[in-house]
Order: structure tokens, then C-alpha cells, then sequence
């Protein structure tokens, strides 16, 4: 049965079928293999509906409306122009820019995305012109944007912590320390790389003018604090921090800034229910096929045949960075998450790996997938926004990835490196 299910699947993906298509099918046909008549087919609809169930995937629509929002308002803009103001005069600082920016945003939207449109679209023309290659650029841009897949709010460890019932909260705390290193070493190269192929920089500005654009990008700022710092003071859970995000960014940029008017909240809304939607019908669906794929005891064979019970905390790691990172090349993450968390669950548990730790190598390893080759979802996001060839946007990857991926295995010997902030926060 399970052979014929992952058959049906990837045979439905090769016909080019959106990802919710081969999963739904799939679990049909696991569920026709268990009780061979269809009129039982009310338990598939009682498992999805159960997938979408648990209240903390509120949060999930919430930061997507958020971020929404301020994509189309000026809270983007506001924290790009205080960063450049700080950092674009250094060697590589417009590219540093792009990092740090990166990660401010994922800190107020939790979407690769979001970020990759925020903050690829009003930076790229100004790196073009201050001489950076299109290919480092984009490169640049869609790696970087993965931090928001580590830097709170998540909407990654939401999902992941909703199948794995891991505490939200710790994980989106955990995800501060690696998104940080990450910012920090991703910075380090660009600078390296301007220095390399003579980029020139940008004027230095003075501080009345960084004075002034930290004032404009105060009230933006406000996101980070209301999400880490209500979680972190016991304030808020990870929903009601979301739904405290929504009504800020309402206040921000219908009342406070006057960015946005009234016919404006239609299309946002209609964007926010359209992605949503997908969104739950592929964890509904996942539900489902998991449900299926742990009664047939997939998980128990692919262990056994990988030899993953007889490793030891370190190895269940390393193939589970593995697992993931592949998947994510080829599958959208959540997707990825839905189908492998529940497979690795019970080596997981029986080595006493930490799940928040696990939770984290997992992010991680999505955020590298997603931007990796063949079909890394935010390459294809960089595609339709920057109209650019599938080339072009992969050629300059390399770099990074390898960047990517020494974070992942110091994350693997150091886990001290995710865990310090949630054992100072939790413990």
C-alpha cells in the first residue's frame, strides 16, 4: 500500500498537479486500501477536519494578515530606510542592508515570501545599480528572506509545533539564535564579496538623518516587541500575540500612517483568504495522509531500513537534516513538515531528543530547501516577482547554501546555540 501511495503522489506531481491534488488522492486511496468502501470515506473528511482542529494554527492566518498589511503599507519601507541608513555606507552595505532587513522583516511577518516581496523589490534595483551581479542579488535575496522561516513569528514552527505538540512559544525563541547567526554571516560575505569585485559604497549619512529615520521606524519596530516580548513576559500565547500583530499593523497603517484606505482592507483580506485556504487544505490533508501512513506503519519500515534506531542523538539528527533538506528541494515545506514530522517522531522520542531543538534543525533545513535547486519554493517566488530566468536566479547560490549548511551541522554539535535563549526564557 505505501508503495502505491508515494507512486500515486509523485506521479501526480511529475503531471504538474499542485501539491494539495497528490496528497488528497493519495490519502483517498490509503483510506480505500484500509476499509475498501468508499461510503467510509466520512473518517478521511473527521481526520482532515481534525488536522485544522487545534486553535494554535489561528496564529497562521493572523501573521499572514499582518504581514499582508504591512506589505502594502509603509512599515516595509520604513525599517529598509533605517537599516540602509546605518549600514549602507560600509564595504558591501547595501547587500549587508539586505540581511539585516531580511531578518527585521521575517521578525514582523514569519514568511519567506512576504520578505522576499518586501524587501527583494525596493533593494534589488539599488543593488543593480551600485554594481552587484543580478545573480548575487537574487541569491542574496531569497537566502536571506529565509530567516524569517527561524526568526519569530514562524508560521514553519507553528505547523510544526501544532503536529509535534511542542511548545510554540519555546520554539519561536529557539529560532532567535541561529536567524541572528545567520543575519551575521550572511552579512559577512556580502562585505566580503563587495570587497572582491570592487563594489563601491553608498554616502555615509549623518546621524540627525539616522536619528530621524529611526523615530519613522519606531512604530514598526513595535512588532518584534508585541510577538517576543509578550511571549517571552508571559503577555500573550503565539495566537493571541498574532491577533495583537494584526490590529497593530491595522492601527499602523490605517490610522497612524494613512497608507492604506478602506477598499484597501477587501484586497488584503481576499490575498490573506485565498493563501489560508491553501494553506489549511494542504495540513487538513496532511493529517490525513499521516494518519494513514502511521496505521500502515511507513514510519517503522522507512526507520528500520534506514537504520536510524540503532544511531545514536547526533545521527538521528544528521539524517533527519538530511530527510528534510531533500524533501524541501523538491515539496513545499509545509507539506514536507506534514508528512516526515510524524515518521521521525518515534526515533525522536525513544533517543530523548529535545523537540524543540529537533524543531529547530527541522525550520532550518525548510528554509535551505526552500531556496535550493531543482524546485526550492522562493526560487520560483523570485521568478514571478523579479521576472528573471530559472538560471539566472540559481547561478548565485552556492555561497550560501554552504553558509546555510554549516549552520545546520553547528546546530547539530552546538545545540546551545538554539536552546540558550529558550533555557534563559523557559527554565
Amino acid at each position: 500500500m505505501a508503495t502505491t501511495i508515494f507512486l500515486i503522489m509523485i506521479g501526480l506531481l511529475l503531471l504538474g498537479f499542485p501539491m494539495m491534488i497528490p496528497l488528497l488522492v493519495a490519502t483517498f486511496v490509503g483510506f480505500l486500501f484500509m476499509f475498501g468502501d468508499i461510503s467510509k470515506m466520512d473518517f478521511m473528511v473527521q481526520q482532515i477536519m481534525a488536522g485544522i482542529r487545534p486553535a494554535s494554527l489561528i496564529a497562521v492566518p493572523m501573521f499572514i494578515l499582518a504581514a499582508d498589511i504591512m506589505t502594502r503599507g509603509q512599515s516595509a519601507n520604513r525599517l529598509i530606510d533605517m537599516v540602509m541608513k546605518f549600514v549602507g555606507h560600509i564595504k558591501g552595505g547595501l547587500a549587508v542592508s539586505t540581511a539585516v532587513a531580511c531578518t527585521l522583516f521575517g521578525a514582523v511577518s514569519g514568511s519567506t515570501q512576504a520578505t522576499v516581496v518586501a524587501v527583494g523589490s525596493p533593494l534589488r534595483p539599488r543593488m543593480l545599480k551600485a554594481g552587484y551581479k543580478d545573480s548575487f542579488v537574487l541569491a542574496l535575496i531569497i537566502n536571506a528572506s529565509d530567516i524569517a522561516f527561524l526568526i519569530p513569528p514562524s508560521i514553519g514552527m507553528i505547523i510544526y509545533g501544532v503536529i509535534s505538540s511542542t511548545s510554540i512559544s519555546e520554539l519561536f525563541i529557539a529560532g532567535i539564535g541561529p536567524g541572528l547567526l545567520l543575519m551575521v554571516l550572511f552579512s559577512a560575505y556580502s562585505m566580503i564579496y563587495a570587497k572582491i569585485n570592487g563594489v563601491p559604497t553608498e554616502p555615509k549619512t549623518s546621524w540627525s538623518e539616522r536619528g530621524q529615520a529611526v523615530r519613522k521606524a519606531l512604530w514598526p519596530l513595535g512588532f518584534p516587541v508585541i510577538i517576543v516580548g509578550g511571549i517571552y513576559g508571559g503577555i500573550f500565547s503565539p495566537t493571541e500575540a498574532a491577533a495583537a500583530c494584526v490590529l497593530y499593523a491595522i492601527i499602523l497603517e490605517f490610522i497612524v500612517f494613512r497608507s492604506l484606505t478602506m477598499p484597501d482592507i477587501y484586497r488584503i483580506a481576499k490575498s490573506t483568504g485565498l493563501i489560508t485556504a491553501v494553506v489549511f487544505i494542504l495540513v487538513g490533508a496532511g493529517a490525513a495522509f499521516s494518519w494513514v501512513i502511521s496505521f500502515a506503519q511507513v514510519p517503522q519500515e522507512i526507520l528500520a531500513a534506514v537504520g536510524v534506531a540503532d544511531m545514536g542523538p547526533k545521527g538521528v539528527l544528521g539524517v533527519i537534516s538530511v530527510a528534510f533538506f531533500i524533501g524541501c528541494m523538491f515539496v513545499d515545506p509545509i507539506v514536507v513538515i506534514l508528512i516526515l514530522v510524524p515518521i521521525f517522531a518515534p526515533v525522536v522520542n525513544a533517543v530523548g531528543l529535545d523537540p524543540v531543538l529537533v524543531g529547530t534543525i527541522i525550520t532550518l533545513q525548510v528554509a535551505i530547501g526552500s531556496a535550493t535547486p531543482p524546485f526550492g519554493c522562493d526560487i520560483f517566488t523570485a521568478i514571478a516577482i523579479f521576472k528573471r530566468p530559472y538560471i539566472e536566479v540559481i547561478r548565485g547560490i552556492f555561497p550560501f547554501t554552504v553558509i546555510l549548511l554549516c549552520v545546520s551541522v553547528a546546530l547539530i554539535f552546538f545545540p546551545q546555540i538554539a536552546l540558550f535563549l529558550r533555557d534563559l526564557a523557559f527554565h
